[in-house]
């Protein structure tokens, strides 16, 4: 399961607070100044794949590839 599958959707409130939910559920809330700057990064992405990646990043469920496989699954 994927941002493909079960994206992030983002919601602007009137104050400027940026609501980034997952599957119907609000995950983070993010305002002042980082919400600015992400807006205009979201704005200026190419698409939706690039938009994508900055909710995540701004949510912090981003892969990092740096994360060990548990002894199972090797």
């Amino acid at each position: 399961m994927g941002l493909h599958d079960d994206p992030f959707h983002v919601q602007v409130t009137k104050s400027g607070l940026l609501r980034i939910s997952r599957g119907g559920t609000v995950v983070v809330e993010v305002g002042g100044e980082r919400a600015t700057t992400l807006r205009a990064a979201l704005n200026g992405a190419p698409d939706e794949d690039a938009r994508q990646q900055l909710l995540a990043r701004a949510t912090g469920n981003y892969r990092r590839g740096n994360e060990r496989q548990s002894r199972q699954n090797r």
